[in-house]
């Protein structure tokens, strides 16, 4: 009892010094450093399926990119982390919050994981970024409109960091499959439908929809099962767990760089698959990367 009344009262003395040196502001200050990070509260996407009224969304391509969250003077993570981008780089931004994703390209996903997550920004590895807009999350009213928006929005801006993602319209299932396949040609990872009459709402829904060549979703890494043959001394699968608990392993998909130094424990990762056994388990699961989770 008496240890945590002194406790107490170096607390409250602390605070009594802050204010005198600093003023009231300064508890508001002190109270945000040890809070936990927020989260934005972000569209997440469903899953396209054939059948729906195609007329009634936009197309865009689904970028190999990490998700980020402007706030108006941040660039803040799925998680409610900050990514530390340069001054330089958000110096011409708007003041107006935006949804997008940093991105540097296709195919080049593993190297702006490592740019964007370092505390200490590196400027050469940013001057290869770019934030991809797709959404005004504040603005009201329906994407269509929130687009409309952010096209008189760039008019007006002049960064060569920030780019606006082109959003189109296809006829119908055949065309969008067609678009689909010239994507993935050329390196994309696939397309985003975002339907024209949704307001911003956070969470997943048929609002907001992706579409790939295969079936991917996300595991946790439980256990590295040993290599054998030409993988001894590397990772021969990965055991790994899926949110409803069922256990399998995954051993293709993985470059020699990452048998040698695989995902950890405890980590998440995204893998394809090509359906369901009647257990519920995935079909011919193969690795696709570990998941950005900052």
């Amino acid at each position: 009892m008496r240890s945590h009344l002194h406790c107490l009262s170096e607390r409250l003395f602390r605070l009594i010094a802050v204010i005198l040196l600093l003023g009231p502001a300064a508890i508001w200050a002190d109270s945000r450093g040890s809070e936990e990070p927020v989260a934005p509260a972000l569209m997440l996407a469903g899953v396209y399926r054939p059948g729906i009224e195609l007329d009634a969304y936009w197309v865009s391509e689904k970028l190999d990119g990490v998700r980020a969250y402007w706030d108006g003077q941040a660039l803040i993570s799925r998680r409610g982390n900050r990514y530390q981008a340069p001054a330089w780089f958000t110096r011409d931004f708007p003041s107006t919050p935006l949804d997008g994703e940093l991105w540097s390209g296709r195919g080049r996903f593993e190297s702006l994981l490592s740019y964007v997550r370092k505390q200490s920004p590196v400027d050469a590895e940013w001057r290869q970024v770019r934030f991809m807009v797709f959404d005004l999350p504040q603005a009201p009213g329906p994407f269509g409109n929130r687009l409309r928006a952010l096209k008189r929005l760039f008019a007006d801006l002049d960064s060569p960091y920030l780019s606006l993602l082109e959003q189109t319209q296809v006829s119908g299932h055949q065309e969008l499959m067609q678009r689909l396949d010239r994507v993935v040609s050329a390196g994309g990872e696939g397309l985003m439908l975002h339907r024209d009459d949704a307001p911003y709402r956070a969470g997943r829904s048929g609002d907001l929809l992706k579409v790939k060549p295969h079936a991917d979703a996300e595991a946790r890494v439980v256990a590295h099962v040993p290599g054998q043959g030409k993988y001894e001394g590397m990772l021969g699968s990965l055991e790994v767990e899926t949110p409803k608990g069922k256990r399998f392993r995954i051993g293709t998909g993985f470059s020699d760089a990452e048998r040698r130094d695989p995902p950890p424990v405890g980590s998440l990762i995204t893998y394809r698959y090509r359906g369901l056994t009647g257990d519920g388990i995935p079909r011919f699961a193969s690795f696709l990367r570990l998941r950005e989770d900052f």
